[in-house]
């Protein structure tokens, strides 16, 4: 197993690209290995490192198809939904909490 060839922040070679920059370009990577990685120093913590893969190799994202929206939009409201009341809210739900904040409350309230 071969070391991966570390780069410093902004210096890594034409030809790699992060996921964020795949994305961009209407690839993705494609089942292929990390080819490299690019570290970019932090004062307290270690060095924040992005994973670099080959543009040449990478591969068109899949189009979103009818079911996959469908899918999504269910699997999103699932979490708008409280499963203790049923309501669907505008924004998702806490998943400290596990319902809604008025169902959370309820069980605090009758505790006192």
């Amino acid at each position: 197993m071969s070391a991966l060839p570390v780069y410093p922040w902004r210096c890594a070679p034409e030809g790699l690209a992060t996921r964020r920059q795949l994305r961009a370009l209407g690839l993705r990577p494609g089942g292929q290995d990390v080819a490299a990685q690019v570290e970019r120093p932090r004062r307290r913590r270690g060095p924040l490192v992005a994973y670099l893969y080959r543009v040449d190799l990478a591969k068109p994202v899949r189009p979103m198809t009818p079911a996959r929206t469908s899918a999504l939009a269910r699997a999103n409201r699932a979490r708008r939904t409280c499963p203790v009341c049923g309501r669907t809210f505008p924004y998702v739900l806490p998943v400290s909490l596990g319902c809604c904040p008025q169902c959370a409350e309820v069980p605090a309230a009758l505790a006192a």
